[in-house]
């Protein structure tokens, strides 16, 4: 499978990927008896990469774990599952072009993804419109599936990781004086700042630095002096990948050494980008190093297929397929309205994050974990409930 997503990536940056673990002939967009084609749109290329390998595997080991087995068992037939990847590029624009790409050529009966907010809610709108299924499996922030029907998740939202980060620094840090600094164009960065701000304050906190910048930045020298001057207690990070090492490093060198925090984007930062982490805590949605069944289970055949362990986003995406799966069998049927109904009616699914609990939107309730950075590594430290 190593391989096999190597090539992915090679024909994602040519322009056009489509991968199925069965037979996938050039030009015919149309469904055979015997298969389910499912949208996946990940940021392969871009500033996220990481977040688009991970869902790819993900998506390729889930349908694979299908397909080895014969196929999707739905109403006494065996379907096998092709996938139909497409790179956003981590860019609005280029999420909706996928998105309808999928849904007018491609007629896919359900797409999961996009991750990232600020590609997941303008895809979710073209999914909403065209009566199409989506699955978002990293995306926190609430306007992803706000007033949807066709649109779901399996991460939980910003209000609740607002909430545990909040929480966290009074009970775990003793501080009541917290700074922040993120991207104010990110809907995903902006959302769980406000909401931070909004909870902290409201629990008697100070936010005593509310920095911004614009996605793209890469000098947060007048940023973090302003920080360094408000006499912050500790310093929240909500920010992505491939910002908050070096916003981390930033702040060090300039003699900000107290507690940074972050939220659930820190999880796909690879091992050597952490060393200006270290000590830090962040929520997420699992933590591998305590993992129980499924995600024992999981985490060793991600091992064997992909040589690494999974992040987050790998196991959220595995996720998002397990729940798709459930309800296209629930309803005995790979019909869009039917997927649609089988998810709507799904009250509960155990799944490698945890447990979730869906009533009556697409939003599950579910916990968190908080880990620290040890060592560069990502090790469990607390678990927080709703």
């Amino acid at each position: 499978m190593r391989q096999l997503f190597h090539s992915l990536t090679l024909t994602a940056i040519t322009g056009i990927l489509v991968f199925g673990l069965t037979a996938c002939q050039p030009g015919n967009n149309q469904s055979s008896p015997e298969e389910i084609r499912i949208g996946v749109i990940a940021p392969i290329t871009g500033s996220i990469p990481n977040v688009g390998k991970s869902t790819v595997e993900a998506a390729e080991m889930a349908a694979a774990e299908i397909n080895e087995n014969g196929g999707l068992a739905v109403g006494g037939k065996q379907y096998q599952i092709v996938l139909l990847v497409e790179d956003n590029e981590d860019k609005p624009e280029t999420a909706v072009a996928a998105a309808e790409k999928l849904i007018n050529q491609q007629n896919v009966a359900a797409i999961i993804g996009p991750q990232a907010s600020r590609n997941a809610i303008p895809v979710s709108r073209i999914a909403e419109n065209s009566k199409i299924p989506m699955i978002s499996p990293w995306s926190t922030n609430p306007e992803t599936t706000l007033e949807k029907h066709y649109v779901f998740r399996v991460a939980f939202l910003d209000p609740f990781q607002g909430q545990v980060m909040a929480r966290f620094i009074f009970e775990e840090l003793n501080a009541t004086k917290a700074a922040v600094l993120y991207d104010v164009a990110s809907p995903y960065n902006s959302g769980i700042a406000e909401i931070f701000k909004q909870v902290f304050e409201g629990a008697g906190g100070s936010v005593t630095a509310f920095e911004t910048y614009t996605t793209g930045e890469t000098d947060f020298a007048r940023q973090l002096t302003e920080i360094k001057d408000s006499g912050a207690e500790v310093l929240f990070l909500p920010n992505y990948e491939n910002e908050v090492p070096a916003q981390a490093e930033q702040a060090r060198e300039l003699g900000i050494n107290i507690p940074i925090i972050g939220s659930d984007s820190w999880g796909t930062i690879p091992a050597e980008s952490r060393a200006a982490l270290e000590g830090s805590y962040f929520s997420t949605h699992y933590a591998s190093d305590i993992a129980e069944e499924p995600a024992r289970t999981f985490i060793q055949n991600y091992i064997q297929a992909y040589g690494h362990v999974p992040d987050d986003v790998a196991a959220l995406t595995y996720d998002a397929f397990g729940l798709l799966f459930k309800a296209i069998q629930s309803q005995a049927s790979s019909d869009p309205e039917a997927i649609r109904t089988g998810l709507a009616a799904t009250e509960s699914y155990v799944g490698v994050t945890g447990t979730m609990q869906y009533s009556g939107s697409g939003d599950p309730i579910k916990s968190a974990v908080i880990l620290k950075v040890v060592n560069g590594e990502f090790i469990f430290y607390k678990l927080a409930t709703p």
